[in-house]
């Protein structure tokens, strides 16, 4: 057989066209059909024809679920959480028609966890010398960007988590109040998220104080500057590298 010669979907039958084929372990995928699976699955060279076969028949009948959701509460900006509060289910998607997008319905008990992932991005600020290069201010001075991500573990055949960032552009560290409202967004997203799934799995604590069960992941959280806004390169700082302020006052 050439190495161009017709190749077809080991799924649905068909032709697959140039550029389109998706391999899979044991055989070859249209484009079609790979965008019928879950968008949260990310194994589909490891999986056999079995696997994807198996996959599809999951998805067409979340198709039911999914026009059996009725929103009463909905968490995000342009990646939305929906939740039925009625129902305890919940879908991570940013299509306007759901219908078609066929977001994976979660039960509440399938959330296992939530936290709010934030990744910085260290520029550094150089200034032109005499000779008209570009060298280091001394001491070396930065700009940052911050990056905002949920990421919620599930219990699924096909994923174990969903994972998908809040802001559309990076938020730079100043003005510091962008930044917190990321982090407020993101912190309440894990409290509402962790309330609800936390009395499913465990209604003995249903009553208990929400804020303990909130998971953030606070190791990249920087020290902003209350003065000029600068970001702090160690969380240790005492004192703006920028400005000379107090911090943490």
């Amino acid at each position: 057989m050439g190495l161009f010669s017709q190749k077809y979907c080991d799924i649905c039958g068909d032709k697959i066209g140039l550029l389109g084929n998706k391999k899979l372990e044991d055989g070859n995928m249209c484009k079609n059909c790979g965008k019928k699976l879950s968008p949260w699955f990310n194994e589909r060279r490891s999986s056999s024809q079995a696997d994807i076969k198996e996959q599809l028949a999951y998805r067409e009948e979340n198709k039911k679920r999914v026009s059996a959701f009725h929103t009463t509460r909905s968490l995000g900006i342009n990646t939305k959480i929906l939740i039925d509060e009625d129902a305890g289910k919940i879908m991570v998607t940013s299509a306007k028609d759901l219908l078609e997008a066929n977001p994976d319905v979660l039960d509440f008990t399938d959330v296992t966890g939530c936290l709010l992932d934030i990744d910085e991005t260290k520029t550094e600020i150089t200034r032109e010398d005499k000779e008209g290069k570009q060298v280091s201010y001394l001491p070396r001075r930065y700009d940052y960007s911050y990056d905002f991500y949920i990421a919620l573990d599930v219990n699924n055949p096909y994923f174990s988590q969903i994972r998908f960032k809040l802001n559309t552009f990076s938020v730079d560290g100043k003005p510091p109040r962008q930044y917190q409202e990321h982090k407020e967004m993101g912190d309440e997203i894990c409290r509402v998220l962790n309330q609800l799934t936390q009395k499913v799995h465990d209604p003995v604590k249903k009553e208990e104080d929400p804020e303990s069960i909130v998971e953030t992941n606070t190791k990249k959280t920087p020290v902003l500057c209350p003065y000029c806004g600068g970001s702090a390169t160690s969380p240790d700082s005492k004192y703006c590298e920028f400005c000379g302020g107090a911090l943490g006052q």
